[in-house]
């Protein structure tokens, strides 16, 4: 990879370096949990293969199973400041999930989709063209097209 793009926690205590050619594409997700996660209206993130994905320091990790019992997220922050980075899930081998906000270009990253914006709080305006699901992306080929577009 030719440039590698940096991002970490608020205090600083864990930075990370994504191997990407380019600045990811970033979705939004309005669902519950993420609203309850972020504290905000969304929350934003991008996927990459976890072998592009180098962090330093220790992060703390929280393990979520699912309902049924199927799959387990591992989310991963900052045990000092409890800024959430990262997280892999089982449903996802091998992906790395970052929260976008975290990448310190943060500001240069265009949301590329939406989804559960059934649950989307007023006020919040999706544009125009970008791609948006009242839940989930209808299948993981349609929400990674989207990504790569």
């Amino acid at each position: 990879m030719t440039n590698a793009l940096a991002g970490g926690c608020r205090c600083g205590r864990l930075r990370y370096r994504v191997k990407l050619y380019r600045l990811p594409s970033v979705y939004a997700c309005h669902c519950r949990d993420c609203q309850t996660w972020t504290g905000s209206a969304f929350s934003m993130q991008f996927m990459l293969p976890e072998v592009q994905f180098e962090v330093t320091g220790e992060p703390a990790l929280f393990e979520l199973k699912s309902f049924d019992g199927d799959r387990t997220s591992r989310q991963r922050a900052c045990p000092v400041c409890f800024t959430r980075v990262y997280n892999t899930n089982t449903a996802r081998p091998g992906i790395a999930s970052v929260r976008a906000g975290t990448m310190d270009r943060s500001d240069e990253l265009k949301i590329v989709a939406h989804m559960w914006t059934k649950r989307k709080l007023d006020g919040i305006v999706i544009p125009e063209g970008v791609l948006a699901w009242e839940e989930g992306a209808p299948s993981a080929k349609e929400f990674a097209a989207a990504l790569s577009a």
